[in-house]
């Protein structure tokens, strides 16, 4: 079963400094079928102007993770993490019992741009934790989330996997998919057909109920796979 998010119908948000787009349904913006996908409860992206930022705000029981597209974040939070993200590392945030923090646009000329993305975690409480690395730029997939940390990915509190896609043009890749399990893809830049669907840079695509799928990359492609419990 496929069910496309198109990024024309994403809601949007526009503070001045702040220009986001949701996928799922997020503060002012309802819809309520778009409630979120399975563990995946948030994907925003987010244009803030240079020197602007969220100021200290407070998060409990979420997994947060942020990939800065261009320029980057000044990240400090309530346990101590005082961070630079720059365009293409992944940060990911484990709220636990509760953490506060802020972040900020570090250039004062060059605007941010990054995704914001929110994972409900299988446990609640517990130490918040933080976690930063460069994947870089390999062709194929590239674990960076995982339950358990393997090959090198982040430690995520759900039985979860997020895969960083990256296809040449005219390339094509098979993604075999568990029993029971649900992904959604995100596409960053380029062109991906999935089973038939075309998604443009900001489109979505649920997935559920299959067991293997081919992606073909109709233009040079990045994007992210959620493979989902």
């Amino acid at each position: 079963m496929f069910d496309m998010r198109y990024a024309a119908e994403r809601g949007k948000a526009d503070f001045g400094w702040l220009q986001s787009h949701h996928t799922f349904s997020f503060a002012s913006y309802y819809d309520p079928a778009q409630m979120g996908f399975s563990a995946l409860r948030v994907i925003n992206d987010d244009k803030v102007a240079p020197g602007a930022g969220f100021d200290t705000h407070g998060h409990k029981d979420m997994e947060i993770l942020s990939l800065v597209l261009s320029g980057k974040i000044a990240h400090k939070d309530s346990a101590g993490n005082t961070e630079i993200l720059p365009a293409g590392e992944f940060q990911l945030m484990s709220a636990g019992a509760g953490i506060y923090h802020s972040e900020f646009n570090a250039s004062k000329t060059d605007e941010l741009a990054f995704l914001q993305i929110w994972l409900q975690p299988n446990q609640q409480g517990g130490e918040p934790g933080y976690q930063q690395k460069d994947f870089g730029q390999r062709e194929g997939l590239t674990l960076i989330l995982s339950p358990d940390g393997r090959d090198g990915s982040l430690t995520l509190r759900q039985d979860a996997l997020l895969y960083q896609l990256l296809l040449p043009y005219g390339e094509q890749l098979a993604y075999n998919i568990a029993a029971g399990r649900k992904l959604y893809i995100h596409l960053i830049n380029g062109e991906l057909e999935v089973a038939g669907n075309r998604l443009q840079p900001g489109d979505g695509i649920k997935i559920s109920e299959e067991t293997a799928l081919i992606l073909t990359a109709n233009a040079a492609t990045k994007a992210l796979i959620f493979d989902l419990p």
